[in-house]
């Protein structure tokens, strides 16, 4: 239905998936897997950073860039992991989220017209930013079971039109993390056709079994093509703070800037703060929380494999999907819109990510971020269905 006042680039948008599900788990008092937030707060070392900022007076407009001493935490964590050096006085960013970062890069970057290539099961709000911007989004598809993708699709995929690759990994919401033949095989067109590439890491940490997250910017070649999109949210458990941040070359990140400072400007000002106590923490912070969010993947994956679900691995991020046809069911979308009345859970269908939605009609995304508790609670009403 059109939306009248609405933009022609913005029909069809509407009200987020998130909000719809979340508004029926309020309405039904059902266990929410459907919208990826923890159900606990994070470390306790950086809420009280964050009750120390406010009380020292760090309330006020931060620098454009983000105070300093996040930008040196954000610049040292990536030297830490990633072996990639980054000046935080030129080369970093911070912004309202990465949700936000994304849409500075695109709006940035891209001309009216221009063509953005992402792979489709996509998060939305990529689609959004695209639209924003002016752009048009070409998709290229990652299959079930393994969430492959043919590379012979991308290449046809870019056009003379193409201006950037958008590349989220690990994955939301199929849990898949990009290897290495993938990513360079991504590089190699970027290079031949001089692409940009934005990438979203926000799952950067959270990766599970023996796979490895690795950068885009890592790859030879790809250093100052890539602006790289992260976030403390996830990592960290705490999203509403939503402070995240873009690391990219001076010219690159000289035009996200200029685009972001007239979208939140600043924000976050003693959760910027905060975060330099979170960047900071031991490596046995991020192996620990990594493990233990991977043994309640596998309470929530095993419990739903009991359940009768067809479960496809995740190997990163907060979710894993399963195919609802392994229970008779094939419209994800009218599963989801029963299954707090039926038996008290919240799930996202999948079709939402797709322009194929055919592709992904039969498709669901659980997320395992929450409670043992809590899901062992959602399994037993998903078994008892």
């Amino acid at each position: 239905m059109t939306q009248p006042y609405l933009t022609s680039r913005l029909q069809g948008f509407g009200t987020t998936i998130f909000a719809e599900m979340s508004a029926l788990a309020v309405a039904t008092g059902a266990i929410n897997l459907g919208q990826g937030f923890p159900d606990t707060d994070g470390p306790a070392e950086v809420a009280d950073a964050a009750i120390a900022a406010i009380r020292a007076g760090h309330n006020q407009y931060p620098p454009g860039l983000g105070i300093p001493e996040l930008r040196h935490a954000i610049s040292q964590h990536q030297q830490h992991w990633y072996d990639l050096t980054f000046d935080p006085d030129t080369e970093v960013l911070v912004t309202a989220g990465a949700t936000e970062a994304m849409a500075a890069a695109l709006i940035a970057l891209c001309e009216p017209g221009d063509e953005v290539v992402m792979f489709e099961p996509y998060y939305d709000a990529y689609a959004a930013a695209i639209a924003i911007a002016g752009a048009h989004r070409r998709v290229v598809t990652l299959r079930a079971p393994d969430w492959t993708f043919d590379t012979h699709d991308l290449e046809r995929a870019i056009t003379d039109r193409t201006r950037a690759i958008v590349l989220n990994s690990p994955h939301n919401p199929t849990g898949k993390v990009f290897d290495r033949a993938e990513l360079e095989a991504i590089a190699k067109v970027a290079i031949e056709r001089d692409l940009v590439v934005i990438t979203d890491e926000v799952y950067e940490h959270l990766t599970y079994d023996d796979a490895q997250h690795i950068p885009m910017a890592t790859l030879p070649g790809m250093r100052d093509r890539t602006v790289t999109i992260s976030s403390a949210g996830k990592t960290f458990s705490f999203t509403g703070w939503k402070i995240g941040w873009a690391c990219a070359s001076p010219e690159l990140l000289a035009a996200v800037r200029t685009a972001k400072q007239f979208l939140t400007y600043v924000n976050g000002a003693p959760f910027q703060h905060a975060i330099v106590t979170a960047l900071g923490l031991p490596d046995s912070y991020f192996s620990e929380f990594a493990a233990d969010l991977g043994e309640r993947r596998d309470l929530l994956a095993d419990g739903l494999r009991d359940a009768g679900f067809e479960v496809f691995d995740s190997r990163g991020t907060y979710f894993l999907t399963v195919d609802i046809r392994s229970i008779g069911q094939a419209d994800g979308l009218a599963f989801c819109r029963d299954l707090p009345r039926r038996c008290g859970v919240v799930a996202v269908p999948s079709s939402v990510f797709y322009d194929d939605t055919e592709a992904g009609r039969s498709l669901v995304r659980f997320t395992f971020c929450k409670q043992r508790s809590v899901l062992t609670e959602a399994v037993h009403r998903l078994q008892a269905r």
